[in-house]
């Protein structure tokens, strides 16, 4: 017994340290979020750009979006609306053809997934001669602002190669796992891709909403087919000196899942390839960083960390449970407490009381707050997520998320 003391209490020390360290981390460049200020467009339309939709049986909401990409407040000769009927056994070639999409139809049963559509639709884009400014992707369940390609042409122009829209939801109160999901959206929006962006810092690609510079990608090639395709291709940039930056003013909506097991399915996925990234080029980055003093890379090993970060968050909920409960009723020696239980009421209390303050500066629908009540509940769950993630980090396989509802742009902006 004494010998399992020592290593429970070793253990709790590092899980003390770094926790405290990476609340303190965030905690400090969530201050520089507070703070958004519109920028006036300044250039004329002038970029021509590729819009690319991967798409999987995607009939139900994929007319919606054509349509919001079709009112863009931009001319419409200076942009193409690719659809990728992906392995589609539906109606989805059709219904986005009778909206205006140019359809490529491709079928490829073995390197399934959006990455591989993407990477295949670049190819078929290489092959027809068409060479626009730049692309950008969207998810098939997205609505588009009308002014996303304005403010994507603005940043373009300003001499920016990778732009990050805004990620939105469209479909917030639909249930209290939507909601909460789309609180945890409205705080990293503001908190997170806001404040590096005033800090000069590489926002943390999306994977819907990104535009990127056309001759970037012939130059470092598309290359990211994993679960998160979006993280790799922004680590690799952050590697080669690229910095994307975030547009907090060009909004995408997607659609959020209803019932906590499709949320578990899908953040599964999306930690699971956090995971594998994070094995690549964490450690590299985070010695670049500090090798050669670049923040950039340095806050960028901190994003690929998080999922550590998860998992340490859950073991330490768990350990103080059996710290303050368990432990007392076997008469064991109470464990160090490097951080005493008060300061860890505050340093909770502190980063909890930012959800409401995120939901405040982006002026969201008065309903959300009522989603702060279960909001750490599932907060909470990202721990089971992330330790299976962790356990099953090296399954590649893609699942497709159903969507089943065509919202409207206009009724997002109604709600």
């Amino acid at each position: 017994m004494p010998m399992v003391y020592d290593i429970f209490n070793t253990v709790y020390f590092i899980v003390q340290v770094l926790t405290g360290v990476v609340a303190i981390y965030q905690f400090a460049m969530s201050f520089f979020g507070f703070v958004h200020r519109r920028e006036a467009i300044t250039h004329p339309p002038q970029k021509q750009f590729a819009l690319l939709i991967p798409a999987h049986n995607e009939e139900r909401v994929i007319g919606p979006l054509i349509d919001s990409l079709a009112a863009q407040q931009y001319p419409r000769e200076l942009f193409d609306i690719h659809l990728i009927a992906d392995n589609c056994t539906d109606h989805t070639a059709e219904v986005a053809r009778k909206h205006g999409a140019i359809v490529h139809e491709r079928t490829d049963t073995e390197k399934r997934g959006k990455g591989f559509a993407i990477e295949w639709m670049l190819e078929q884009l290489k092959l027809s001669g068409e060479t626009p400014d730049a692309i950008i992707m969207f998810d098939a369940d997205n609505l588009v602002d009308p002014k996303f390609l304005s403010i994507m042409n603005d940043k373009l122009c300003r001499g920016h190669r990778v732009v990050q829209g805004y990620l939105g939801v469209k479909n917030p109160f639909d249930t209290w796992v939507s909601v909460s999901l789309a609180i945890s959206y409205w705080y990293d929006n503001r908190m997170w891709q806001n404040a590096r962006y005033n800090l000069g810092l590489p926002c943390a690609l999306g994977g819907t909403g990104l535009c990127i510079d056309y001759a970037l990608l012939q130059e470092m090639g598309w290359d990211a087919t994993g679960l998160t395709e979006d993280l790799e291709f922004g680590v690799r940039c952050v590697a080669r000196g690229i910095i994307p930056v975030w547009a907090h003013d060009a909004k995408v909506y997607d659609e959020k899942p209803l019932t906590i097991l499709a949320s578990f399915r899908q953040r599964l996925r999306w930690q699971q390839g956090h995971f594998n990234c994070a094995k690549q080029y964490m450690v590299p980055l985070a010695k670049g960083g500090i090798r050669e003093r670049s923040m950039s890379k340095f806050d960028t090993a901190v994003y690929l960390f998080q999922p550590m970060r998860s998992l340490i968050v859950f073991l330490m909920s768990i350990m103080m449970f059996l710290v303050n409960f368990l432990i007392p009723m076997t008469g064991a020696p109470h464990p160090a407490q490097i951080i005493p239980p008060n300061v860890w009421v505050v340093i909770s209390a502190v980063l909890f009381l930012e959800m409401p303050l995120a939901l405040l500066l982006e002026r969201v629908n008065w309903r959300a707050y009522f989603g702060l009540i279960l909001a750490p509940i599932f907060l909470w769950t990202w721990g089971p997520v992330t330790l299976y993630a962790y356990f099953t980090r090296n399954n590649r396989r893609w699942y497709h998320t159903v969507h089943r509802r065509s919202i409207r742009l206009d009724q997002v902006h109604g709600r």
